[in-house]
């Protein structure tokens, strides 16, 4: 029996187990709507296309699935463009399935006609034309195999609307076998052998987390590293969760807002075991000035990043979880005593600290941290409050930080919420966000409400785009320009437009009577704290400046 393209591509996806799909209809996706009804899948539908790319990321990043979504053709396609960038830079797998003008209109310019492929080959692990409706089983296949697999990433694939208009018989494409298409997964043995010698033979070393310990599923190892070695953990901001950052060897995030303490230790040690980390240039610092005396050991499964931004002493190329399980075979228990006592003092010389004498950021987050507990969910915008939210927030597993990091993409963190909460129905989101992040896509309380997602959004209103006013801060002798709201809705009564729940906080006495009320709450809510625009993030290193050199 022939059934259209539209109706394989549906069957298909079921096939790879999607449950939601999140997206926004047009001309060029009508067939594969109309094949929608019919399913098993159900579809989310956003108000504005970049936030259902931001909801599929948030859904692949807390359940472990390939996040999906979907948009038409032209305006639709294109206005994907910066969420399948965030995904690409953070390493997130997600499909994402655009409509296409016919094949023979292809190239003529027709009617919300865009070259999407082209225009997103720089930012997508792989992407699909699809020409032959015979293809679409197999296209579907691979791009969950492609995006899920080694270094995992989006995958776009691009359907004409005469090909979802055509008839096939639609047979299940079984095995995926592409050639020049091989991640490799086990690290060679004799590179495992010397970097477990070096660790051996180390007297200060540390142990560096990326993003890629949790894609990996990793991070059960690098406890039983730390804690076999007594070796100091440092994360990236991608990597936060991947250590538990209450442990007494966490040091927490590294870089330019990292902590003192992190960022001493790194310049300081004799060994780094960087562990699925890109070595991006806010972890980094100078690069010239970055762990200076340390030999490097860099474990990752791409081997594109290796040596691409810090040298690479010992290279391994493979899966972070099946190396270090090798390499646990050949590590020796150590204590390095008189390391940890100096770990310790940095610490205890540089502590994070903030102004008490007025409601702040800071103080917010360490009580909503508190109060949210190890399971709560917390996905945030791009912004001071993000530094914030990394520096003062306790999280002692994987998958509960969700946050932009390559990209920096503001708009992210309320739909990357939306996507978590239907993703863990039971669980406590929450989105911290800005007053300049959250009005980028404050349309999605449409969305959270009509799929009475419970969402809690921690608002801190400055009047102003923070962090961008601290850069002016420092690099334009305080000569401020383009980054003041003069004009911030009322945001209790935007709440009160979509029947969500609204709280404003004036004063640190009220946090926490506040927060305890929201959270017991089966609604969504905003939470608005007005807080000053001239609180700034600390530590800072500063353009040229080495990790060691922070503003305090």
């Amino acid at each position: 029996m022939e059934i259209t393209g539209a109706e394989c591509l549906i069957k298909s996806l079921e096939q790879e187990d999607v449950s939601v799909i999140f997206g926004y209809p047009g001309g060029a996706v009508v067939p594969i709507y109309d094949a929608l009804l019919n399913s098993s899948i159900k579809h989310v539908l956003v108000r504005q296309e970049q936030a259902a790319v931001h909801a599929a990321n948030g859904y692949a990043r807390t359940t472990g699935k390939v996040g999906v979504c979907m948009a038409t053709s032209g305006p639709g396609a294109t206005n994907l463009v910066t969420g399948i960038a965030t995904a690409y830079m953070d390493s997130i797998p997600i499909v994402i399935i655009t409509g296409q003008v016919s094949t023979q209109m292809v190239g003529t310019d027709a009617f919300q006609e865009v070259d999407i492929t082209g225009i997103t080959m720089p930012i997508t692990k792989y992407n699909y034309l699809v020409k032959d409706v015979k293809d679409v089983p197999r296209v579907i296949k691979e791009a969950f195999h492609i995006a899920s697999t080694g270094r995992p990433g989006p995958v776009l694939i691009d359907i004409p609307k005469n090909i979802s208009d055509s008839k096939t018989k639609c047979k299940p494409h079984e095995k995926v076998d592409l050639r020049g298409y091989k991640p490799n997964y086990v690290g060679h043995p004799s590179q495992i052998k010397n970097a477990s010698m070096m660790i051996n033979s180390s007297v200060r070393p540390v142990i560096l987390a990326g993003g890629g310990v949790i894609n990996a599923g990793a991070s059960e190892y690098v406890q039983k590293l730390a804690y076999r070695i007594q070796a100091p953990v440092v994360t990236t901001l991608m990597g936060i969760g991947s250590f538990p950052t209450d442990d007494e060897l966490s040091l927490g995030m590294l870089g330019m807002h990292g902590t003192p303490a992190a960022n001493q230790a790194v310049t300081n040690a004799d060994l780094l075991v960087a562990l699925g980390v890109r070595f991006d240039d806010r972890a980094t610092g100078a690069v010239e000035k970055f762990a200076p005396g340390a030999k490097i050991i860099h474990i990752d499964i791409d081997p594109a990043e290796i040596g691409k931004n810090v040298r690479a002493d010992l290279p391994i190329v493979g899966d972070v979880k099946l190396v270090l399980e090798e390499l646990l075979k050949r590590v020796e228990e150590a204590k390095h005593a008189q390391w940890l006592e100096q770990v310790k003092q940095y610490r205890q010389a540089t502590p994070l600290k903030y102004p008490k004498e007025q409601l702040t950021p800071q103080y917010v987050l360490q009580v909503m941290s508190e109060l949210a507990g190890s399971e709560a969910i917390i996905t945030t915008d791009v912004g001071q409050h993000q530094m914030w939210a990394a520096l003062y927030c306790k999280f002692t597993r994987p998958n509960k930080f969700i946050s932009s990091g390559g990209l920096g993409t503001m708009g992210y963190g309320f739909p990357a919420s939306i996507g978590a909460q239907l993703g863990c129905r039971d669980k406590l989101v929450i989105a911290v966000t800005g007053d300049g992040s959250f009005q980028m896509h404050m349309a999605e309380m449409g969305t959270a409400m009509e799929n009475n997602l419970p969402i809690k959004i921690i608002l801190f209103n400055n009047s102003c785009l923070g962090l961008v006013k601290q850069l002016q801060y420092f690099y334009c002798d305080k000569r401020y320009n383009a980054i003041d709201f003069r004009c911030n809705p009322d945001f209790m009564q935007f709440a009160r437009c979509y029947g969500a729940e609204g709280y404003r906080i004036t004063s640190t006495d009220e946090v926490e009577p506040v927060l305890k009320e929201a959270f017991g709450s089966g609604k969504l809510t905003i939470i608005e704290c007005l807080v000053s625009p001239d609180n700034l993030v600390y530590p800072m290193v500063l353009n040229t400046k080495g990790l060691a050199e922070m503003e305090l």
